[in-house]
């Protein structure tokens, strides 16, 4: 019965939405409308309804955070989500997804930060019936995987963005660093920055943000091999301090900039340590992905049109860091 609950709501609103329309009715009609909705609320009221979110993700400050958006929709909803990140390893994330058609789940959500290794697994998903929709990677793959939509940031437009900020801050040559290997939204982010920053640009990638020692050192090395770098990009938040510290290291001073939001990279542009960080609102990604499924199980709604539902991207600096700190400080943004 949760999802009569709901319902309920929903069409209790429509109805009243409906009387208001006609200017008003009596008192049996009113009931009448009340009865409806409430019959229409117990058809949809069939069974318990179980989403599945399956990221590369960990546990870290962004996917913790994508997370927290996906329960929240699913206690919203009153529905089952079960979420799962596979830490990286695309061999386990594709596991994860054919155990979920197996368990019969009546929507799935995946991002595509490896779309090959998955191809085989999301084909078991649309064969299934199961309807699908991507987020946070794979913007531009999805329509070919069978998915509804994508919810997520176009990576060209937010690399673009970041490439255009850098060189208007002086920068000439730039180096972008990625922390994941294989990682399509990463290599997008660096080559589209390449596209505006109109310098030279050197991309590197690094042991990732497991190791933070080892990534700031293999960070500073590039750096320290290349001195007329005066530009930096990371492609995450960890990596982006990490790039920063390496810098002061060095006594090297440039326009820095970075990907996503934490605590930390936002201390780092409030103390002048960083330039900007481009924020994707994960929060969003993972409850409007929840979201978008139940509508499609519940009432066959599609949304997107053919194109991806944007969530970014969103620059954030000096001029607004202290608003969306208080929100980051919530695990909402």
């Amino acid at each position: 019965m949760k999802i009569r609950k709901t319902w309920g709501v929903v069409l209790g609103a429509s109805a009243l939405l409906a009387l208001a329309a006609c200017g008003g009715s009596s008192d049996s009609s009113t009931e009448s409308e009340e009865a409806t909705a409430e019959d229409s609320a117990e058809v949809t009221a069939g069974e318990d309804i179980t989403i599945a979110v399956i990221t590369h993700g960990d546990d870290g400050v962004f996917w913790s955070v994508a997370q927290k958006g996906a329960e929240a929709a699913g206690a919203a909803l009153g529905i089952t989500m079960n979420y799962q990140g596979a830490n990286n390893n695309a061999q386990d994330q594709a596991q994860m997804i054919e155990q979920a058609v197996t368990d019969g789940v009546d929507g799935i959500a995946v991002s595509l930060a490896d779309p090959k290794a998955l191809e085989g697994a999301l084909k078991k998903v649309v064969e299934a019936g199961i309807p699908l929709i991507t987020l946070n990677s794979g913007s531009d793959l999805f329509k070919g995987l069978g998915a509804i939509t994508h919810v997520g940031q176009d990576e060209t437009i937010a690399g673009n963005g970041a490439g255009e900020r850098l060189k208007a801050a002086g920068g000439t040559v730039l180096l972008c660093a990625k922390q994941e290997q294989s990682n399509v939204a990463l290599e997008e982010r660096c080559n589209a920055a390449e596209k505006t920053f109109g310098g030279k640009v050197i991309q590197i990638t690094t042991s990732g943000d497991a190791d933070r020692v080892a990534q700031q050192a293999e960070i500073k090395a590039a750096m320290d091999a290349d001195p007329s770098i005066n530009a930096f990009l990371g492609t995450g938040p960890v990596i982006a301090v990490d790039g920063a510290n390496a810098a002061a290291e060095l006594g090297r001073s440039m326009p820095m900039g970075g990907f996503d939001l934490s605590t930390e990279i936002l201390d780092y542009i409030g103390q002048d340590k960083l330039t900007f960080t481009i924020d994707q609102q994960q929060f969003l990604q993972g409850y409007l992905a929840v979201v978008f499924l139940y509508l499609n199980v519940t009432n066959k709604n599609t949304v997107g049109g053919g194109l991806p539902v944007m969530t970014g991207p969103g620059f954030v600096d000096k001029s607004n860091v202290v608003a969306v700190q208080e929100l980051v400080g919530k695990g909402t943004r």
